[in-house]
């Protein structure tokens, strides 16, 4: 339709206003956006209309549905961001409505939270022992949640997460479908889940009953390009469709869906075959990394790296296998490389900064591990310049690598996984105390907290007065009540929301990112050098 609308000989009379690009004619056109201007149409007699969809948009829906397994789909024009904010509008349809959320989450969801006025309460994610990154919350976390708050909506989880980490699904949404309510799945990373044997399984082939979905991120449509997914009962899709009208543009872009449904054609068209050479890609990083013993691969505990993923499609034998320790984090995707220096010379920003410096630019990096973000569009040409970046490096740090190896320091870094490891396999009990000190504390995507279920939490939108808030240094700000929201990005992670008491590790973190030159979205300060808490002699009320 949009190519047929392009080259159609006929003349504009509505908007957009620069009329297929023709208000650039005589400045000398509009470069690159020239063709995609021509196909920037609106809704007009033969285009449908998004939100009430009819034509070419209802088709493209229903045929994205058959392709990811949903009962119905439905297209984005604002990213996950306005997938997770519909899903908790609609699932919480009052105020104080009451929703089960793992606590790092993306700052959508929180944002979610207000705009319905809900109530959350916070579930921590399981860690993985080696690794000490969170991966998702337990089935008995959630039942544990469930059976203390029965008036709960439902529960809403991340995975996989930034990282390409994940766990078995199934157990959530059953014990979620047991007390009634839907299994709300934030799969932003995880789009082309369920399209290969060496993927992960999707989260609604887990039994989810709604699931966001990043198509720009993992597949191959435009950024902002997303879907959300719904399948069962539990949604009420009439007041789903009510909520999307809400936060979706009554003007949405036809370049935007038009790559929604190009990107699902590949994967129809092609099938499983439009990852063979992401995936030879990424196996021939593998291989050449074995020639790069420095630099080391994150994969779940008796996996290897191109493993990780398969084991997940083995199905629920093979997780009863896995001890109750390892058994937070048992897929990988294989697309998401999480690369970290076994030496401990660099760390993972300072690694990223090598990389791009050789002409490699990284998704993200934390202290200990960089993020290399493979896809169906990457090439072993990508991996032939990764790895000889890799080699460059190897090169040039070989005299600090030699000074630093020899450093107790070092050496306690160096040593991490391999005794997390070894404890693991002759006691099977967690040793997350032994990654504790090292980088992977300071994630920004771990938000742990000490109680497993918290106490409801009140969100709304009513502003915060400035007379009862104060500017303090981060070294003073231990054991008081945030007034602001810090988010470092990526991950776009909530470290703090208002009304969240700071503790001193968190404090901790907050002083590492300021001194690491962080970005951090929300805060009043952007150099993070103080932050807004309330005043010790007001109580803090539901502000945010």
């Amino acid at each position: 339709m949009m190519q047929e609308m392009k080259d159609k000989a006929y003349s504009s009379f509505h908007v957009p206003g620069h009329k297929k690009g023709q208000a650039y004619t005589e400045s000398g056109g509009a470069g690159f956006l020239q063709d995609v201007l021509q196909a920037d149409l609106t809704e007009i007699t033969g285009t449908d209309d998004l939100h009430h969809p009819e034509g070419v948009i209802r088709e493209a829906q229903a045929l994205a549905a058959d392709c990811f397994g949903a009962e119905e789909s439905f297209f984005l024009v604002g990213g996950s961001t306005s997938g997770n904010i519909a899903l908790i509008l609609t699932v919480c349809g009052k105020p104080g409505d009451l929703l089960i959320v793992q606590r790092n989450v993306h700052k959508s969801v929180i944002h979610g939270l207000m705009l319905a006025g809900a109530k959350a309460v916070f579930i921590q994610p399981e860690p993985d022992p080696i690794s000490g990154l969170a991966v998702a919350p337990s089935a008995a976390t959630v039942t544990a949640a469930l059976a203390a708050y029965p008036q709960a909506k439902g529960v809403l989880v991340t995975m996989p997460n930034y990282y390409g980490m994940g766990s078995d699904l199934a157990p959530l949404a059953e014990a979620c479908h047991e007390h009634g309510v839907p299994l709300l799945v934030d799969e932003a990373h995880g789009a082309h889940y369920g399209q290969h044997p060496r993927l992960p399984g999707s989260a609604l082939a887990s039994g989810a009953d709604g699931v966001v979905q990043s198509t720009h991120k993992m597949l191959a449509a435009l950024t902002m390009g997303a879907m959300l997914h719904v399948q069962g009962p539990r949604i009420d899709r009439g007041l789903l469709r009510q909520r999307l009208a809400m936060v979706q543009s009554s003007s949405p872009s036809y370049p935007i869906m038009g790559s929604l449904d190009l990107a699902r054609r590949l994967l129809h068209v092609q099938g499983a075959g439009a990852f063979t050479a992401g995936l030879a890609a990424v196996d021939a990083l593998v291989r050449g990394l074995a020639e790069l013993p420095r630099f080391k691969l994150l994969h779940p505990q008796g996996q290897q790296p191109q493993d990780a993923a398969c084991e997940a499609s083995a199905g629920s034998t093979a997780q009863a296998a896995i001890r109750p320790s390892a058994a937070a984090y048992t897929t990988q995707d294989p697309f998401k490389v999480v690369m970290y220096d076994d030496t401990g010379v660099l760390s993972g920003y300072e690694l990223q900064e090598r990389l791009e410096a050789y002409g490699c630019v990284p998704e993200m990096s934390d202290d200990r591990y960089v993020v290399l973000v493979y896809s169906l569009g990457s090439t072993e040409e990508d991996t032939r310049h990764l790895l000889d970046a890799l080699r460059h490096i190897t090169v040039e740090k070989a005299d600090a690598q030699r000074s630093a190896d020899a450093s107790p320091a070092a050496e306690s870094r160096h040593s991490v996984q391999a005794e997390a490891e070894e404890d693991l396999s002759l006691t099977g009990a967690s040793s997350l105390s032994k990654t504790q000190g090292s980088p992977a504390e300071f994630s920004t995507w771990n938000i742990l907290a000490q109680a497993t279920v918290s106490e409801p939490i009140p969100f709304g939108l009513q502003p915060i007065p400035p007379e009862d808030t104060e500017r303090v240094p981060l070294q003073d700000c231990a054991d008081r009540t945030a007034a602001e929201m810090i988010i470092p990005y990526p991950p776009g992670i909530p470290l703090l929301y208002p009304g969240e008491r700071i503790t001193e590790d968190t404090a901790a973190r907050l002083r590492v990112l300021s001194n690491a030159g962080a970005k951090c979205q929300g805060a009043a300060d952007p150099n993070l050098r103080t932050i807004i808490v309330y005043k010790k002699n007001r109580k803090q009320g539901s502000h945010l």
